[in-house]
């Protein structure tokens, strides 16, 4: 049996852990997820996508 776990909720867990931490403020982790959401809105898309399938192709047992 294989478990996948999305990427989103592993990064959106590793930001409730920042935030619970105190690592980094509120108004950093809103400002980096909109940066996020306006990131995927551009050319630049098709690139972090491609890199972050390779990555995660390249590491065993995460992604797919």
């Amino acid at each position: 049996m294989v478990l996948t776990i999305p990427l989103v909720l592993l990064l959106a867990v590793l930001v409730g852990l920042l935030l619970r931490f105190r690592a980094v403020g509120a108004g950093a982790a809103l400002a980096v997820a909109l940066f996020g959401f306006y990131l995927a809105h551009t050319g630049a898309a098709d690139t972090v996508n491609q890199l972050v399938t390779a990555f995660t192709d390249a590491v065993p047992g995460v992604g797919r």
